[in-house]
């Protein structure tokens, strides 16, 4: 499991390498709602793609190491676990020159970061951090089957921040 303390000691080092990252998927919408309303399996961390062999080297530190058998993996994601199976899924985005990230998907597809969606602030075990906006959490949440957590998180995107959820969720 990934506690407060985990996100916190890798956003931490993060910081440290003087990485730009923003919290997303069910971390991030805790993080918004200020308080931790579920386990998480892992932290999803969006980054700027050219950094990943830095976060790599920093994450190594902690004890975390790149797994190659995590599916989905790239171009989607790219996931870090240690040795008590904590994980980090990497989001790895490119900049346009407007601010806006894109994330590559499978089959040439691209997830949209817009940068207006990259302005969150939450709490995570009592100290501020970027995240993603509920309107951009509510985006990402879409584009799948959600399962049980996910539908936590849209309840409680929708229960703290009144976004509109679709028939049927």
């Amino acid at each position: 499991m990934m506690d407060a303390d985990s996100v916190l000691s890798v956003l931490d080092r993060l910081d440290r390498e003087g990485v730009r990252w923003w919290i997303d998927g069910g971390w991030g919408v805790d993080a918004l709602a200020g308080r931790q309303t579920r386990p998480h399996d892992d932290v999803d961390v969006v980054v700027a793609d050219e950094d990943r062999p830095r976060i790599e080297r920093a994450l190594a530190e902690l004890g975390y190491a790149h797994d190659a058998g995590a599916s989905p993996g790239l171009p989607a994601r790219y996931v870090l676990r240690d040795a008590a199976g904590r994980q980090v899924d990497l989001h790895l985005i490119r900049f346009d020159a407007r601010g806006n990230g894109w994330q590559a998907l499978d089959g040439g597809a691209w997830g949209a970061y817009p940068g207006d969606g990259l302005t969150g602030v939450g709490m995570v075990g009592g100290r501020r951090v970027r995240c993603a906006t509920p309107q951009l959490q509510l985006s990402h949440h879409l584009g799948y089957m959600p399962e049980d957590d996910d539908r936590h998180d849209l309840h409680l995107l929708r229960q703290e921040f009144g976004i509109g959820l679709p028939p049927g969720l």
